[in-house]
């Protein structure tokens, strides 16, 4: 069995790809308390310690309008980490795969964002993240850097779950409706590493970066209003409350956001024969599967 290495193993990604390589592979699981990404000390000794054959980097600082304070905890888990786990990487002859985001663009193309964009990083999350997948590149190790976008779970901290504790609490909700983007649920996202693992000669010969999201696109109230609706057929009963669609203007964050978040992922099927289905089936499974609980 392939010896994989998985940082930020109880996040929304690390714990559903924990899950699906249970038999595929030998996994070594490291959460926060294992490791934790702001130490390079700790990446250096748990990777030569476990000795993989490929490291997936799970692990990131995420608290988006937080980082604007804490730029320098924002960078040495999302810059600095990648590119320690990237030597240690080049040093084994492991592959890397690391998750990255949509933020590293400025939002403004009127299409679809391909790997080969100009990036213009609008928060210290995005530039922090950017530094990490350029930290990586430099490093001369065989590595798939996965762009992704609005990622959420029936765990954890995410959009969807706190859409369904809003809507307990309250009869109306002002959501923002011009930010487009296609939500990836963790589940998507973990069986897209899971089919490049199936091939890591095939990503090996293919080093580099990949855009991996649900297939189409919506806006963060369109979002909400499809939780509401669709969760409403799970549980009888459950009252959605009020979508009023606002403005970015009408909600200002610490942290600027792209106004445009959609990425195409035409390279990551092209390449690695590795596809995403629509985000509301992302959805469906995710709510199912919080309902299931």
């Amino acid at each position: 069995m392939t010896r994989v290495l998985v940082t930020g193993a109880r996040g929304q990604v690390g714990t559903d790809l924990v899950r699906l390589l249970a038999g595929e592979a030998e996994v070594v699981a490291h959460d926060r308390a294992s490791l934790d990404l702001a130490d390079p000390a700790a990446i250096v000794a748990r990777v030569r310690e476990s000795r993989p054959a490929v490291i997936v980097n799970a692990g990131a600082y995420t608290a988006v309008d937080r980082a604007e304070s804490e730029p320098e905890l924002a960078r040495a888990v999302n810059a600095t980490a990648p590119g320690v786990l990237a030597a240690e990487a080049k040093r084994a002859g492991a592959l890397l795969i690391h998750y990255s985001t949509d933020y590293v663009f400025d939002g403004t193309k009127p299409s679809a964002y391909v790997e080969t964009d100009a990036t213009a990083p609008l928060s210290a999350y995005g530039r922090t993240k950017l530094e990490g997948e350029q930290a990586i590149a430099a490093s001369g190790c065989d590595h798939v850097i996965l762009r992704t976008s609005w990622v959420y779970a029936p765990h954890g901290k995410n959009f969807m779950l706190t859409m369904l504790r809003l809507a307990a609490e309250r009869e109306e909700l002002r959501i923002v409706s011009d930010q487009h983007g296609a939500p990836t649920s963790s589940l998507q996202l973990a069986r897209a590493t899971r089919a490049i693992l199936a091939d890591p000669a095939r990503a090996r010969a293919a080093s580099g970066i990949y855009h991996a999201t649900a297939a189409g696109e919506t806006t963060w109230s369109e979002f909400a209003r499809e939780i509401f609706t669709r969760w409403s057929k799970l549980r009888a009963g459950f009252k959605a409350p009020r979508v009023v669609p606002i403005a970015t203007a009408e909600y200002p964050t610490p942290a600027h956001r792209p106004a445009n978040s959609v990425l195409s992922s035409a390279k990551l099927a092209a390449t690695l024969g590795v596809r995403i289905p629509d985000w509301r089936e992302g959805l469906d499974e995710a709510l199912s599967g919080l309902a299931a609980r």
